[in-house]
């Protein structure tokens, strides 16, 4: 399935929503977003909803459950797995309530391989990013959980082509081996860039054949690159964190036909610039890297800087609606 195929929309939300009603959060994103809508994510329910517990709930074959520090391996499902995957039922039934007869792409986020590599301890209480056997068994549990997943959310919305999203905001930590251990002390040791795109690639080729899948990361520094190698048809990142240094890999991302999912509206309550403000810079942006300005609507889709979990519902609402109202901008008058 080339890029074309997907029918990208022109905006869309990176995933997380305020407050703790699902079918609430269902209305405001697919009410918003009528081309591009996505699956819901209300960390204020509490452990189990944040979305390092959501993917956990996903796994097959491991279980994990809420220690002080984190989430820690356990021997069977319990309580806290079983919240996790009651809430995403939850949020499947007000999903699939507010898309009848949607057909269009709709996305879905999990935590990626190394960011929940990072943030899931083993029974000893350090991170599985310490122990590559470890992060093998995790990466292939996570492989086939979201293979079920999108088959479920695939025969819920059967009009639907589903399109995968990896959060991965600990993955330039990962590669620079910034990531410290249980003590604080010290840090993992940086993990092979292959190993890393390997791992990757092994979670792209789940959705194969059905929708794009997009890498996400709200830290400074996205690998551009090694995310397309590993054959990332989007990448999505907060546009205020970019410097020059990524710029022309911005440039090779947009000619090599890579979607850019720019978070350029801001994800806590601000005032609101008008919405041809809110894309000034990806205009400049463009102009710089000397790219046709015909290119930016097609090459572009308008998000958030990062989850709306921080917000107020009433911004988070407004933020929806300033990203669409963003790209009709770029759209209209690119130049």
């Amino acid at each position: 399935m080339s890029d074309d195929d997907f029918g990208w929309g022109p905006a869309t939300g990176i995933g997380s929503m305020p407050g703790g009603d699902a079918r609430e959060a269902a209305r405001a994103v697919t009410g918003s977003f009528e081309d591009f809508p996505h699956l819901a994510e209300l960390p204020a329910r509490g452990p189990g909803a944040d979305m390092i517990g959501r993917t956990i709930g996903l796994l097959v074959e491991m279980y994990a459950h809420v220690e002080p520090s984190g989430w820690r391996v356990s021997d069977r499902p319990g309580r806290d797995t079983r919240r996790a995957r009651s809430w995403m039922g939850e949020d499947l039934d007000a999903l699939e309530e507010f898309t009848q007869g949607y057909e269009g792409l709709l996305k879905v986020q999990a935590v990626g391989p190394w960011t929940l590599a990072a943030a899931l301890e083993l029974r000893g209480g350090e991170a599985a990013l310490g122990d590559p056997g470890a992060c093998r068994d995790l990466a292939a549990s996570l492989a086939e959980g979201l293979r079920a997943h999108l088959a479920e959310v695939r025969r819920r919305v059967p009009g639907a082509r589903v399109a995968l999203q990896l959060d991965e905001p600990s993955l330039t930590a990962v590669l620079r081996g910034q990531v410290r251990t249980a003590s604080g002390y010290r840090t993992y040791r940086a993990v092979d860039r292959q190993v890393v795109e390997s791992a990757l690639r092994d979670l792209v080729a789940v959705n194969e054949g059905h929708g794009p899948v997009i890498v996400h990361s709200c830290a400074p520094d996205v690998p551009f690159a090694l995310l397309r190698r590993a054959g990332a048809a989007g990448i999505s990142f907060d546009f205020g964190l970019l410097t020059e240094r990524d710029e022309e890999q911005i440039g090779e991302a947009v000619e090599g036909g890579t979607r850019l999912l720019v978070g350029v509206v801001e994800s806590t309550d601000v005032p609101l610039s008008d919405p041809a403000g809110s894309v000034m810079g990806v205009r400049t942006l463009w102009r710089r890297l000397g790219l046709n300005p015909g290119t930016l609507a097609e090459s572009l889709v308008i998000t958030p800087s990062c989850g709306l979990a921080g917000a107020s519902p009433a911004y988070a609402r407004a933020a929806l609606a300033h990203c669409v109202k963003a790209a009709r901008s770029l759209a209209d008058n690119p130049e």
